[in-house]
């Protein structure tokens, strides 16, 4: 297809390319990886558009999607777009009343649903979702006893558009001919840390003028090996996953189970994958736990070559030669060291890694590199559709998340608020135009201006350095200057601390910390030490875990300025959590919650 403007456009321009002769995606099944060619993946697709035309769907209909990263999930997300409709991505594990209000709120007529748990989850609020008219499942299991017509299979669907199909053989090309690049793509919520979350209106301009950038940045090929593993509720995988597949022609590889993602990763060992910072910082835990765990030759191989390891990345950054010497002995530590353990990440073969979401430490970035793990930062939001700046490779910058990427552009307010435009900023919150008009200036050039409601300022080589929220910046009583974000970073760096929130207000002279342990890495820590415990609640109160964390804190506060160091600390008996509302599905902190839950302690 000459000229495509959206995902579907892009998609069949592949189908056309490709047809048998490339695999488009894999899924791992009952232990078995299964391929599926583009031309496989074009008349799923096809079969699913058109049975939603029998359905009723009509162009600019919304369509919630709730279930794991699979392929149908894939399938459907681009045969509704392809017969004009938006995607709603909602992650998994929210309560029924999070579904009920994104289902609503977006105007969904249909929502597919992979499973029983979801199903269960649409049969308890339906006189709340009056709105739609079927729910499609793709995964029957539990479900065979339910005779509810509201229920429909996803190969029921495809059924009727197969039999479509039959009747207008060109029904579906004609269908995808009618989009245009400002079409609503996707409807995708906000993690609400300080409200209810706002549906941000992406076009399909919006996601496949961002692939683009991000092609002209950072290359990647037909090729390349790209791991689904991040909720589709999230921005940064429609971003980074879906658009690139149809842009590049990009592989995606589906895990079989969450359970599984880290031993699927192994297997496929891809050339790109996208973690949020979460998962990277329970990747540095889980290395520094194996080299604990491990046989003393192992340990000791470790600490020699972690420094050079730390040398070699610093040369690298900062442009200098690292010398033969350095050169050689790297190349020992990669043989001996960090080449197994890229190999147990799964990082075999990578050459870009990106991290998303939440502000990554630099010490996590640092710790990546000195493995030879080409980890990259990647900054933006919802809004701009994933992220407007990037690191480069022989131009990052471990405390920056980048620069702004071909066609973007980033400024700093009066106020230290950072300011982004580039031709993916998105079309407004749903029904929201108060909050769109907020977050929305046009300059004399007529560029649209987003307010990220982030600090930050840009360097002197053009780095963007990230602080934290505008409203979290904190002034002690001493004067100093604090960012919350930057010192729970800084902390999480440890494999026995999960998760922080760090306080601070003009009251007192000092930070403190609310302070979760990570239950996995602390239970093995002390199980090697012969210390008893029962629960995450007995373990956490344990005198010996208090001094363990308390030392991580210590280690933390020698790079901190002395005004700004966490002088007192909670060790919390339970784990943060998002049905408590005390984080976002994304796992952002919801600090004022948090703040007034436990302001007496």
């Amino acid at each position: 297809m000459n000229n495509p403007q959206t995902l579907p456009q892009y998609f069949l321009q592949k189908v056309a390319q490709y047809g048998d002769d490339k695999i488009a995606l894999r899924q791992k099944e009952f232990g078995i990886w299964q391929e599926y060619t583009w031309r496989d993946s074009y008349e799923n697709v096809r079969d699913f558009a058109l049975g939603l035309i029998v359905l009723g769907v009509q162009r600019g209909d919304k369509i919630s999607t709730i279930g794991d990263n699979d392929r149908q999930y894939l399938w459907g997300y681009l045969g509704l777009q392809a017969v004009g409709a938006a995607q709603v991505g909602i992650y998994t594990d929210a309560i029924p009343d999070e579904v009920a209000y994104i289902v609503a709120h977006s105007d969904s007529t249909f929502v597919m649903a992979k499973d029983q748990e979801q199903c269960d989850k649409m049969l308890e609020i339906r006189d709340q979702i009056t709105a739609v008219k079927r729910v499609i499942y793709w995964d029957e299991k539990g479900l065979w006893h339910y005779d509810d017509p509201w229920l429909v299979s996803f190969e029921e669907v495809q059924t009727m558009g197969r039999e479509l199909a039959a009747k207008e053989p060109d029904r579906f090309e004609t269908e995808v001919k009618l989009g245009h690049d400002d079409d609503l793509a996707v409807l995708c919520y906000t993690s609400g840390t300080t409200g209810l979350p706002k549906g941000a209106m992406l076009s399909h301009g919006n996601l496949m003028r961002n692939a683009a950038m991000f092609q002209e940045a950072d290359p990647r090929s037909d090729s390349d090996n790209h791991i689904s593993l991040l909720p589709l509720g999230w921005i940064g995988e429609h971003a980074l996953g879906i658009a690139p597949h149809v842009y590049t022609g990009v592989v995606i590889n589906f895990p079989e189970e969450p359970e599984t993602v880290r031993e699927n990763v192994r297997e496929i060992a891809p050339e790109n994958i996208l973690y949020n910072s979460r998962l990277w910082e329970s990747l540095v835990g889980m290395v520094q736990v194996k080299i604990n765990e491990t046989t003393w030759l192992n340990r000791k191989l470790y600490e020699w070559f972690l420094p050079i390891g730390y040398k070699m990345a610093d040369k690298k950054f900062s442009h200098e030669s690292e010398g033969l010497g350095l050169r050689l002995a790297y190349a020992l530590g990669d043989l001996t060291v960090f080449g197994p353990l890229r190999n147990q990440m799964g990082m075999t073969n990578i050459r870009t890694a990106y991290t998303s979401g939440a502000a990554l430490s630099p010490d996590v970035i640092r710790f990546f590199h000195a493995l030879g793990v080409n980890l990259k930062q990647v900054y933006g939001s919802t809004e701009v559709t994933g992220g407007l700046t990037l690191h480069r490779d022989g131009d990052i910058k471990f405390a920056s998340v980048g620069k702004p990427a071909p066609g973007a552009d980033v400024k700093i307010a009066e106020s230290g608020e950072i300011l982004m435009t580039g031709p993916s900023i998105f079309q407004g919150y749903y029904k929201n135009e108060e909050a769109t008009e907020k977050a929305l200036t046009i300059d004399e050039n007529g560029r649209r201006w987003f307010h990220t409601g982030d600090a930050g300022y840009v360097d002197d080589d053009g780095h963007l350095i990230y602080l934290d929220r505008v409203k979290d910046m904190i002034t002690l009583a001493n004067g100093e200057k604090f960012s919350p974000q930057f010192v729970e970073g800084r902390l999480k760096f440890s494999p026995y601390i999960r998760d922080v929130m760090a306080v601070g207000d003009e009251k007192r002279p000092f930070a403190t910390a609310l302070i979760v342990m990570d239950f996995g890495n602390v239970a093995n820590w002390a199980e090697r030490r012969g210390l008893g415990f029962t629960t995450f609640i007995d373990l956490s109160q344990k005198d010996e875990v208090y001094a363990l964390v308390q030392a991580a804190v210590a280690d933390v506060n020698v790079s901190l300025p002395e005004k700004g160091r966490v002088r007192r600390f909670v060790l919390m008996h339970k784990e943060f959590d998002a049905d408590e509302a005390e984080m976002t599905r994304s796992r952002k902190l919801r600090r004022n919650v948090l703040y007034d839950k436990y302001d007496d302690i």
